[in-house]
Protein backbone atom coordinates (compact mmCIF):
# COMPACT_ATOMS: atom_id res chain seq x y z
CA UNK A 1 0.00 0.00 0.00
CA UNK A 2 1.75 3.34 -1.08
CA UNK A 3 1.89 6.28 1.70
CA UNK A 4 -0.97 8.09 -0.57
CA UNK A 5 -3.08 5.40 -0.38
CA UNK A 6 -2.71 5.76 3.53
CA UNK A 7 -3.14 9.17 3.64
CA UNK A 8 -6.43 8.75 1.91
CA UNK A 9 -7.81 6.80 4.26
CA UNK A 10 -6.90 8.85 7.29
CA UNK A 11 -8.01 11.09 5.76
CA UNK A 12 -11.43 9.81 4.96
CA UNK A 13 -11.33 7.75 8.80
CA UNK A 14 -10.63 11.28 10.03
CA UNK A 15 -13.76 13.20 8.74
CA UNK A 16 -15.88 9.72 10.68
CA UNK A 17 -14.52 10.46 13.74
CA UNK A 18 -15.21 14.27 14.08
CA UNK A 19 -18.20 13.80 16.00
CA UNK A 20 -16.48 11.36 18.06
CA UNK A 21 -13.66 13.56 19.43
CA UNK A 22 -16.25 16.79 19.35
CA UNK A 23 -18.41 14.45 22.15
CA UNK A 24 -14.98 13.49 23.81
CA UNK A 25 -14.07 17.44 23.87
CA UNK A 26 -17.44 17.96 25.30
CA UNK A 27 -17.23 15.38 28.44
CA UNK A 28 -13.52 16.60 28.99
CA UNK A 29 -15.01 20.12 29.55
CA UNK A 30 -16.82 19.09 32.23
CA UNK A 31 -14.31 16.44 33.82
CA UNK A 32 -13.69 17.16 37.78
CA UNK A 33 -10.64 15.33 37.17
CA UNK A 34 -7.87 15.67 34.61
CA UNK A 35 -4.49 13.99 34.36
CA UNK A 36 -2.43 15.75 31.76
CA UNK A 37 1.34 15.02 29.52
CA UNK A 38 3.09 16.38 26.71
CA UNK A 39 6.14 14.49 24.96
CA UNK A 40 7.51 15.16 21.48
CA UNK A 41 6.32 13.79 18.03
CA UNK A 42 7.63 14.05 14.24
CA UNK A 43 4.99 15.66 12.38
CA UNK A 44 6.62 16.44 8.60
CA UNK A 45 10.03 16.13 9.28
CA UNK A 46 9.12 18.76 12.15
CA UNK A 47 9.59 18.60 15.93
CA UNK A 48 6.10 19.25 17.66
CA UNK A 49 4.22 18.29 20.96
CA UNK A 50 1.49 15.10 21.53
CA UNK A 51 -0.65 16.51 24.65
CA UNK A 52 -3.12 13.98 26.54
CA UNK A 53 -5.71 15.17 28.34
CA UNK A 54 -7.94 12.03 30.38
CA UNK A 55 -9.10 10.68 33.57
CA UNK A 56 -11.31 7.10 34.00
CA UNK A 57 -13.94 8.39 31.42
CA UNK A 58 -12.28 9.81 28.98
CA UNK A 59 -9.00 10.19 26.77
CA UNK A 60 -8.15 12.93 24.25
CA UNK A 61 -4.85 13.56 22.42
CA UNK A 62 -4.15 16.65 20.43
CA UNK A 63 -0.35 17.27 18.41
CA UNK A 64 0.72 20.96 18.36
CA UNK A 65 3.73 22.74 17.56
CA UNK A 66 3.57 24.62 20.95
CA UNK A 67 4.77 22.95 24.44
CA UNK A 68 3.02 26.06 25.91
CA UNK A 69 0.04 27.09 28.20
CA UNK A 70 -1.93 27.89 25.53
CA UNK A 71 -2.65 24.59 24.73
CA UNK A 72 -4.43 23.50 28.03
CA UNK A 73 -6.50 26.84 27.35
CA UNK A 74 -6.99 25.56 23.91
CA UNK A 75 -8.34 22.72 24.79
CA UNK A 76 -10.40 23.19 28.02
CA UNK A 77 -11.63 26.41 26.84
CA UNK A 78 -13.58 28.21 29.94
CA UNK A 79 -13.40 24.85 31.90
CA UNK A 80 -11.86 24.71 35.08
CA UNK A 81 -11.62 21.14 36.83
CA UNK A 82 -11.41 20.95 40.40
CA UNK A 83 -8.03 18.81 40.45
CA UNK A 84 -4.81 18.44 38.05
CA UNK A 85 -2.46 15.28 37.84
CA UNK A 86 0.70 16.07 36.00
CA UNK A 87 4.41 16.50 36.15
CA UNK A 88 6.17 19.57 36.94
CA UNK A 89 6.65 20.94 33.52
CA UNK A 90 6.35 24.85 33.07
CA UNK A 91 3.08 24.87 31.18
CA UNK A 92 1.59 22.02 33.35
CA UNK A 93 2.53 23.81 36.72
CA UNK A 94 -0.09 26.99 35.18
CA UNK A 95 -3.01 24.45 34.79
CA UNK A 96 -5.97 25.82 35.58
CA UNK A 97 -7.30 23.54 38.56
CA UNK A 98 -7.46 24.99 42.30
CA UNK A 99 -5.56 21.69 43.20
CA UNK A 100 -3.04 19.71 42.33
CA UNK A 101 -1.49 16.40 42.44
CA UNK A 102 2.39 16.01 41.41
CA UNK A 103 2.85 12.76 39.60
CA UNK A 104 4.46 10.56 41.28
CA UNK A 105 6.16 8.18 38.66
CA UNK A 106 7.64 11.32 37.16
CA UNK A 107 9.00 11.80 40.86
CA UNK A 108 10.75 8.57 41.51
CA UNK A 109 12.23 8.90 38.34
CA UNK A 110 13.90 11.96 39.29
CA UNK A 111 15.02 10.86 42.02
CA UNK A 112 16.57 7.66 40.82
CA UNK A 113 18.46 9.68 38.24
CA UNK A 114 20.03 12.07 41.22
CA UNK A 115 20.77 8.45 43.03
CA UNK A 116 22.31 7.39 39.77
CA UNK A 117 24.48 10.91 39.68
CA UNK A 118 25.98 10.52 43.11
CA UNK A 119 23.33 11.92 45.66
CA UNK A 120 23.57 9.54 49.05
CA UNK A 121 21.49 11.66 51.34
CA UNK A 122 18.19 12.93 50.31
CA UNK A 123 17.46 11.22 46.83
CA UNK A 124 17.01 7.77 48.32
CA UNK A 125 15.44 8.42 51.36
CA UNK A 126 12.71 10.13 49.46
CA UNK A 127 12.38 7.78 46.96
CA UNK A 128 11.90 5.22 50.01
CA UNK A 129 8.73 7.66 51.03
CA UNK A 130 7.39 7.93 47.54
CA UNK A 131 7.73 4.06 46.98
CA UNK A 132 5.59 3.70 50.69
CA UNK A 133 3.04 6.54 49.21
CA UNK A 134 2.38 4.06 46.53
CA UNK A 135 1.39 1.14 48.67
CA UNK A 136 -0.51 2.37 51.20
CA UNK A 137 -2.13 3.94 48.02
CA UNK A 138 -2.73 0.10 46.50
CA UNK A 139 -3.63 -1.20 50.40
CA UNK A 140 -6.13 1.49 50.61
CA UNK A 141 -9.39 -0.35 49.78
CA UNK A 142 -8.69 -2.96 52.44
CA UNK A 143 -8.04 0.19 55.77
CA UNK A 144 -10.42 1.79 57.57
CA UNK A 145 -10.45 5.75 57.85
CA UNK A 146 -8.38 6.09 61.13
CA UNK A 147 -5.46 3.56 59.67
CA UNK A 148 -5.56 5.60 56.43
CA UNK A 149 -5.16 8.68 58.38
CA UNK A 150 -2.58 7.32 60.10
CA UNK A 151 -0.27 6.23 57.47
CA UNK A 152 -0.90 9.84 56.04
CA UNK A 153 -0.14 11.68 59.22
CA UNK A 154 2.89 9.55 58.76
CA UNK A 155 4.13 10.13 55.50
CA UNK A 156 3.52 13.87 56.55
CA UNK A 157 6.22 13.37 59.17
CA UNK A 158 8.83 11.22 57.06
CA UNK A 159 8.57 14.44 54.63
CA UNK A 160 9.41 16.47 57.33
CA UNK A 161 12.40 14.96 58.58
CA UNK A 162 13.74 14.38 54.87
CA UNK A 163 13.36 18.02 54.30
CA UNK A 164 15.48 18.53 57.19
CA UNK A 165 18.20 16.50 55.67
CA UNK A 166 21.30 18.49 54.39
CA UNK A 167 22.29 16.64 51.21
CA UNK A 168 25.56 18.11 49.19
CA UNK A 169 25.21 16.36 45.75
CA UNK A 170 23.87 19.57 43.40
CA UNK A 171 20.47 16.58 42.81
CA UNK A 172 20.13 15.99 46.08
CA UNK A 173 20.22 19.97 46.74
CA UNK A 174 17.69 20.64 43.87
CA UNK A 175 15.45 18.31 44.59
CA UNK A 176 15.41 19.16 48.15
CA UNK A 177 14.65 22.61 47.13
CA UNK A 178 11.76 21.26 44.86
CA UNK A 179 10.02 19.21 47.61
CA UNK A 180 10.06 21.76 50.27
CA UNK A 181 8.12 23.64 47.66
CA UNK A 182 5.32 20.55 46.81
CA UNK A 183 4.55 19.76 50.75
CA UNK A 184 0.57 19.83 49.72
CA UNK A 185 0.84 18.53 46.34
CA UNK A 186 2.37 15.57 46.88
CA UNK A 187 -0.26 13.07 48.45
CA UNK A 188 -3.35 14.42 47.67
CA UNK A 189 -4.54 10.83 45.86
CA UNK A 190 -4.35 9.99 49.84
CA UNK A 191 -6.71 12.56 51.11
CA UNK A 192 -9.58 11.66 48.04
CA UNK A 193 -9.26 7.97 46.65
CA UNK A 194 -10.61 9.60 43.54
CA UNK A 195 -6.82 11.40 42.59
CA UNK A 196 -4.67 9.06 40.94
CA UNK A 197 -0.68 9.70 42.73
CA UNK A 198 0.30 9.28 38.44
CA UNK A 199 -0.87 11.10 35.31
CA UNK A 200 -0.70 7.87 33.27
Amino acid sequence: MSEGAIANLLGKVKTSLDDQVSQILQRLRRAKLICSDETSARVNGQNQWEWVFQNQDVCLHVIRPSRGTGVINEVLGEHRPDIWVSDLFSAQKNHPAPQWQVCLAHQLRDCQYAIDAGDRIFAPAMKRLLLRAFIIHRRRENMDDTRLNQYRENLQERLTKILDLAPHHPDGIRLRKRYGGLIDNLFLFLEDATIPPTNN
